[in-house]
């Protein structure tokens, strides 16, 4: 269980990490780094994906495994819609604070289950529409805050808000496709299927308009990708480690990172309608992600049901 804690707060760190080098790449104005050039969003995916492409194939290639996989339809929608989701999220990290855009990706789990319920007709009880609820209506208090002024620019921020939604819906169109590959493919012909799509149409995105790296930018650039190779394995190895139930709710100590370090480095001051807002989406996805925990491993107990027959794990 220790174990579990432990890589799943590593994980948050390194999520935590990625995300704020994105914000300083996309707000250069800042006290941390300064003299920094801004950075459009698709060429930090682009990076990203080089940098994720170059380790993913080099394991593929050491393991002697096909690179192409062997569910091309569903591996092709997993690395579609993950690579929409992650260059949306990256556009609402410049124009968002940070709190408020990490804090829209998480409604990514809530998003997972009812898009199961439709693709895989899996069952959704009335506490999952509840707490999909809760977390909905944090996501509506931090819009009422844009209206009353809290933001820079209400119908701007609004806009950016719709569109962070708009990145966990793709995020969980994403995650099910996973749930769907997990039984015929490995978990690295997975991970490349998203920089394999994203390098080449980011890429040509990046010849019309490309700030080439200097100095220290490369480094920045290099912690980004590396980073986001360390979050996603540490993000695995805890889920395989113990109960969902118990690490879950340790997922979400990014949602305070961001929030403190927004307030103290970005200079984001959030309001009060903002900071209940982040509150309720929080609470609103680990209730969720604790009762479907809970039913999982009530499944795995009883006789004759076999826990790993269950299509989201």
């Amino acid at each position: 269980m220790i174990k579990g804690i432990v890589y799943i707060i590593l994980s948050g760190m390194a999520f935590f990490i990625i995300n704020f080098f994105v914000k300083l790449l996309g707000n250069p104005d800042n006290d941390v780094i300064p003299h920094l050039q801004k950075y459009p969003a698709h060429e930090l995916v682009f990076f990203r994906s080089l940098v994720s492409f170059a380790i993913s194939a080099a394991i593929i290639k050491y393991r002697g495994l096909p690179i192409l996989g062997n569910n091309r339809r569903w591996l092709l929608l997993r690395g579609t819609a993950g690579m929409l989701a992650l260059t949306i999220f990256f556009f609402t990290l410049h124009k968002l604070p940070l709190a408020i855009a990490s804090t829209l990706q998480y409604l990514s789990p809530i998003f997972t289950v009812l898009i199961a319920s439709r693709l895989f007709r899996e069952k959704v009880s009335p506490m999952q529409y509840f707490s999909s609820l809760i977390a909905f209506l944090g996501v509506v208090f931090i819009g009422l805050n844009g209206l009353t002024g809290g933001f820079s620019s209400s119908e701007s921020d609004l806009f950016w808000m719709g569109m962070g939604v708009l990145s966990a819906v793709l995020s969980g169109v994403a995650y099910n496709a996973i749930s769907k590959l997990k039984e015929t493919e490995e978990t690295i012909n997975i991970v490349i299927y998203f920089p394999m799509l994203a390098l080449p149409l980011t890429g040509i995105w990046c010849l019309f308009d490309f700030t080439f790296p200097k100095g220290v930018e490369w480094l920045i650039l290099l912690t980004i990708g590396v980073f986001t190779q360390i979050a996603q394995v540490c993000l695995t190895r805890a889920f395989l480690s113990t109960n969902t139930a118990v690490i879950a709710p340790f997922q979400y100590i990014g949602a305070i990172y961001a929030l403190v370090s927004g307030w103290f480095v970005f200079n984001e001051q959030l309001e009060i309608l903002s900071i209940i807002g982040v509150c309720l989406v929080i609470f609103g996805v680990i209730c969720g992600t604790i009762f479907r925990a809970g039913k999982k491993r009530k499944k795995e107990l009883e006789p004759g049901i076999d826990g790993e027959t269950e299509v989201l794990s």
